[in-house]
């Protein structure tokens, strides 16, 4: 890997590396939700879960979007959506390997 393509890994790691970030972006590629339905889904501790969503926002991965009787849910940006891949990916890999 190029010195370079280390820089962009490092922005990105920074931005989406903390752990449950991931796996709040895995849980909101399939749509929006709302914090309670994130926090039971995960089982993630609700104060690092207000930080994650914190952290995600700010970094343009998530949005805050109205859902009926003015109740907000979580949805992932263009941004945030762009890294399903690269979960697919990290997911396939974390599995175990098939032994001969």
């Amino acid at each position: 890997m190029t010195a370079g393509g280390r820089g962009g890994l490092a922005a990105a790691l920074e931005q989406v590396g903390q752990r449950w970030a991931l796996l709040v972006i895995a849980e909101l590629l399939d749509g929006a939700q709302r914090y309670g339905d994130l926090q039971r889904s995960l089982g993630v501790p609700t104060n690092i879960l207000a930080t994650r969503l914190k952290e995600l926002q700010e970094a343009g991965v998530v949005v805050r979007v109205p859902m009926s009787h003015n109740v907000l849910a979580y949805e992932l940006t263009d941004r945030g959506r762009g890294l399903a891949g690269a979960i697919a990916e990290l997911a396939r890999w974390g599995e175990p390997a098939e032994q001969p």
